[in-house]
This record gives C-alpha cells, sequence and structure tokens, in this order.
C-alpha cells in the first residue's frame, strides 16, 4: 500500500492529497487548523503540502531534515510553475514576448 501511494503521489499529488485528506480526516485537522490552509496547498503547491503532510508528526510537527524535504517538494512546484510559463509563449498562435 506504501509504495502505491508513493507512486500515485508523484503522478498525481493534488489527488493523493485529497485520498490523504478522506482517508484521514483527524490527521488532517491535527495538522492544520483551517480548512484554508490545505485547500490553498492542494491548489498551489501541492507537492509541498503533501510532503508537508506526509512528515509531520505528533506533537512537534516537522523538524529537523524535515524542512530540507519541505524545502526540495518547494522547488519542485515553483519549477513546474517556471516550466509551465514558459511553454505558454511557445504555443502555437500565440505572440512571443
Amino acid at each position: 500500500m506504501g509504495c502505491l501511494l508513493a507512486i500515485f503521489a508523484g503522478l498525481f499529488p493534488r489527488i493523493a492529497l485529497v485520498i490523504f485528506w478522506i482517508a484521514r480526516p483527524d490527521r488532517m485537522d491535527a495538522i492544520f487548523t483551517s480548512f484554508v490552509w490545505p485547500v490553498l496547498g492542494i491548489i498551489f503547491l501541492p507537492f509541498t503540502t503533501l510532503i508537508y503532510v506526509l512528515l509531520w508528526q505528533f506533537p512537534q510537527g516537522v523538524t529537523g531534515w524535515d524542512w530540507f524535504w519541505v524545502g526540495i517538494a518547494f522547488l519542485i512546484d515553483v519549477s513546474h510553475w517556471g516550466v509551465t510559463a514558459s511553454q505558454r509563449n511557445q504555443m502555437p498562435g500565440r505572440a512571443a514576448v
């Protein structure tokens, strides 16, 4: 089950987060105090939110080297934005800026 979650999370992080939220709502409530933060994370930073949720431990949260992995996930999300923006200028029928 763990390997299936890892493959699914790598390919579809938003769907994996929603499934995790449905499967473990008590853990998501413990991690996030508001409904807004996980929804914003699913929309804008899916890999970062997923890694944060998977690395969060009760009661201290994310500590030490875990922040390194959250940072790597953030870089993946930001690089995805950059690749998407650069490809948008290469679409046929669009004038290059």
